[in-house]
């Protein structure tokens, strides 16, 4: 019970703090710049820019608002409620926080604003997906999406994101199109020094309460675990090295598996450069969890 209170803790302050980062990165880099950030958030700022140009001033806070509901609905049916919920949450606090703080223009110098902008963005993504949710948006939308096209997560955010490039520059201007590619790409550097690097990472978990483990994992992963006999040079204890292949986004899930059931678990985390066979993708886990609730 104390273990839970203080995951759900952790949680809410890591909802508080990415909600304050990335309406920070908003209000005072990107919105007085005329730079967009990635998603749904930059979608906002299209939005807002345009009706201020007509003369209508309204927060990018609350379109931030009025997608993520439709959004959040869709993700409660669609992906899960666990995930769902701690994403709508940071979603709904951004805009709130978005719409609270007032909108400055900290720097003159649209380079840094895109640069600091991405940065400060790429910490209030990261650490939501560190911990096992996102902040909600084009996240949610994503999944949906790579479950009824086939389509990686990767490969359908980078369509959504040069679609705001080209806006940008359609709309506002290509200087304004170009700042926009390097925020997004300096908040995607930022996210995968945070998180991780590469989307697949060969896991090797060295410990001596091998079925307990197992269990735990075949629990929370739909993946295969390879056994290796192993023996402890310095402990001179026998015990066992499960080798596991993982999404990134299935990294937080994995490790708190494994410290759940053995807090002195030795974890090594190897980039996997590529793979072949069977690595069943969110649509292939999905319905293999709706088969095995049926029987």
């Amino acid at each position: 019970m104390l273990e839970n209170k203080r995951e759900v803790g952790k949680h809410l302050l890591i909802m508080l703090g990415s909600a304050a980062i990335t309406a920070l990165a908003l209000n005072e880099f990107l919105v007085p710049g005329k730079i967009f950030s990635a998603g749904i958030n930059g979608i906002s700022q299209i939005i807002a820019t345009l009706l201020q140009m007509g003369g209508i001033h309204l927060s990018t806070g609350w379109f931030i608002l009025l997608f993520n509901v439709p959004i959040g609905i869709l993700g409660w049916f669609k992906v899960g409620r666990g995930f769902t919920i701690y994403s709508i949450f940071v979603a709904v606090l951004t805009s709130v926080l978005a719409i609270v703080i007032p909108v400055n223009n900290i720097s003159d110098n649209p380079l840094l604003a895109a640069l600091f902008g991405g940065i400060l963005t790429g910490v209030g993504v990261a650490y939501p997906l560190k911990n096992g949710f996102s902040t909600g948006g084009m996240d949610i939308i994503a999944v949906v999406l790579e479950q009824t096209t086939g389509r990686t997560i990767g490969t359908l955010m980078m369509m959504i994101n040069f679609s705001i490039v080209i806006l940008a520059g359609f709309l506002f201007g290509w200087p304004s199109a170009l700042y926009t590619i390097i925020s997004i790409y300096a908040m995607s550097r930022v996210v995968d020094s945070i998180h991780t690097g590469h989307q697949k990472l060969t896991a090797f978990i060295v410990t001596t309460q091998q079925d307990a483990v197992i269990s735990e994992l075949n629990k929370t992963l739909i993946r295969g675990i390879t056994v290796m006999p192993s023996f402890g040079a310095y402990t001179r204890k026998d015990s066992v090295v499960l080798m596991t292949v993982i999404s990134r986004y299935e990294l937080y899930a994995l490790e708190h598996a494994v410290k759940s059931i053995d807090p002195h678990a030795f974890v090594n985390l190897v980039s996997t450069v590529d793979i072949e066979g069977n690595f069943y993708n969110e649509r292939e886990q999905l319905k293999l969890r709706q088969t095995t609730e049926q029987k």
